[in-house]
């Protein structure tokens, strides 16, 4: 594997189809699409600024960098990207990802990000500002997560998740398939029009949860005094074990 440490790089397309190159200490800077079309790209405390910069690339590894906010839409269409202690600060970070492995990250602006990603494991995850994050999300195991927004996992497919705390409105909407596990959600109209969701052990509140529900299943949850008008127009089952 080729290395390239402590430089700097900026402009239009500064490392595009690269191949089997490690990354220590590289800020890319001013531009686009720094490393778009590359393979095999392990990158380790980096600074990416420039927009773009890692789109229809496979097989990529970050540790311990920084997408700044000037980065915009860092990480889209791409095939089995890992992220282990990253910062993002960039919006509409990461969208149309088949392959997600992710551990330790903290997303200060989660706006519009895991839009259609897929077939990943999720752990340690901190999101502000999540509006609509996970739209379309498909096949993730997620465990850990706090996310503070509105409108996500709307449309959601084959998603189980545990140890949550979402503070949110409108979450689940038109979702299908989808476990949620000891978690606490926090917010308004939670799981309109779902199909199949399932909450074990969970702690909710907010106003008028878990209307218009497709074969909705509660497991030993507690719903908190403003849960007002609740599960109207739903078929479900409540569940209490001994």
């Amino acid at each position: 594997m080729n290395s390239i440490k402590d430089q700097y790089f900026d402009g239009e397309r500064p490392l595009y189809e690269s191949r089997d190159l490690r990354l220590e200490r590289v800020r890319i800077g001013e531009g686009e699409s720094g490393l778009k079309e590359s393979r095999w790209i392990e990158a380790a405390d980096c600074e990416f600024e420039g927009m773009y910069v890692i789109w229809e690339c496979e097989d990529v590894e970050c540790r311990n960098c920084h997408f700044a906010a000037s980065d915009r839409a860092p990480l889209w269409y791409n095939r089995n990207v890992r992220l282990f202690d990253c910062l993002i600060d960039a919006p509409k970070a990461l969208r149309e990802i088949d392959g997600l492995t992710l551990e330790r990250l903290k997303i200060t602006d989660g706006a519009e990000t895991f839009w259609y990603c897929r077939n990943g494991q999720i752990s340690d995850l901190k999101i502000a500002n999540g509006l609509y994050a996970f739209m379309h999300a498909n096949q993730l195991q997620i465990n850990n997560i706090q996310l503070q927004g509105r409108y996500i996992f709307q449309y959601a497919r084959n998603i189980e998740i545990h140890n949550a705390i979402f503070d949110t409105k409108d979450a689940f909407w038109e979702s299908e398939n989808v476990t949620v596990y000891d978690s606490t959600i926090r917010g308004e109209y939670l799981g309109w029009y779902s199909r199949n969701l399932r909450l074990v052990r969970c702690r909710i509140s907010g106003t008028q949860p878990l209307c218009y529900c497709q074969n909705l299943i509660l497991e030993d949850c507690v719903l908190d005094e403003s849960c007002d008008r609740a599960f109207e127009k739903s078929s479900y089952s409540i569940i209490h074990n001994p």
